[in-house]
Formats: C-alpha cells, sequence, structure tokens
C-alpha cells in the first residue's frame, strides 16, 4: 500500500526543515500580533486557531511545495485576528454585534432549562460539568455559565457568598 511507503531522506529533511521554521515562524508571529492570536476567548478565536493550525499541518506535512502561501496566510490570519481583537476591546457596540453572549444555565442551585434548550445543552452535559467541578449538591452551585466559547464554567461554593455583579454582568440570563 502507497499509504506506508517509506520516505526519502529528502523528503524526511524537507520536513524537519519546514517545522522548524515554521516553529519560529509562529514564535515571531504571536509577539507580533499578541497573546490572544491563539487565545480561545469568542468562538471566531477558536475558528481561527483551527485555520492556523489546519495552515501550519499543511506546511509541515507538504514542505515539497513552497512555504510562502503558509506565511502569508498565516500573517494575514494573525493580523485579522489582531484587527478584531483591538476592535472588540475598543468598542461595545462591536463586542455585542461581533460576538455571541454567555448563557446563565443554572443559578443559586436552579436549572433553567428553557436555557439549556436554547444553548442546546443537555441537562446530562450540565451534570457532566458539575462533576468535573467536584460540585456535590445542587444548592453549592451559584451560577453556570455557557461561554462564548463554548466552554461552562461553574462557580460554585459552599459558603454564603454573593457573586460579584461585574462577573455575571455581560450574561444573558433568559432565554
Amino acid at each position: 500500500m502507497e499509504i506506508f511507503d517509506p520516505l526519502s531522506l529528502k523528503t524526511v529533511l524537507q520536513i524537519c526543515v519546514a517545522a522548524i521554521f515554521i516553529y519560529l515562524y509562529m514564535m515571531f508571529i504571536t509577539r507580533v500580533t499578541g497573546k490572544r492570536t491563539f487565545a480561545k476567548m469568542t468562538s471566531f478565536d477558536f475558528a481561527v486557531t483551527i485555520a492556523m493550525g489546519s495552515i501550519l499541518a499543511d506546511a509541515v506535512n507538504k514542505p515539497v511545495s513552497s512555504l510562502m502561501p503558509a506565511m502569508v496566510s498565516i500573517a494575514l490570519l494573525a493580523g485579522l485576528q489582531a484587527l478584531f481583537a483591538k476592535l472588540l476591546s475598543s468598542s461595545d457596540a462591536a463586542q455585542k454585534v461581533m460576538t455571541n453572549t454567555p448563557i446563565l444555565l443554572m443559578e443559586n442551585g436552579t436549572i433553567l432549562k428553557e436555557n439549556l434548550k436554547k444553548a442546546l445543552v443537555s441537562q446530562a452535559d450540565l451534570m457532566g460539568k458539575l462533576r468535573e467541578a467536584n460540585v456535590l449538591q445542587l444548592s453549592q452551585v451559584k451560577a453556570v455559565i455557557f461561554e462564548t466559547t463554548g466552554d461552562i464554567s461553574v462557580l460554585h461554593t459552599n459558603e454564603q457568598l454573593d457573586i460579584d455583579s461585574i462577573i455575571m454582568e455581560d450574561i444573558k440570563t433568559e432565554a
């Protein structure tokens, strides 16, 4: 089978050189455009990170072709990502239009079933996240938030503490 044919020494060396070069190039791009380039702050950030990963994989695994298309694509995506992040950090209106709103899935021990439906999260998924957060009783849960990244945050305690309002200010509480 062709898929198991051995690689020539030249191809192996090309892959090694491409991997080293792409690695150094990504370090450079990250330093120039900032840490947000590969952050998972929004669903858009996540999509760009996946796209960059795909471009990088192609550049390393297919070094017989030029690395220039990968370098240009990565620089363009990183630049757009930095511009997008700058716009989001400087404009509340842009943030509201361009990003999703976190959704409250649970509040003070009560599961918000309508919000689960809207977020397409099953109760079983929610229970799994509560177990991951070491929640033993629903009464320990102050809030569970479906974040813009698709992550689920669990805020819980055994103490009678209120959540600071700034932590909850941008969260959609009703479906």
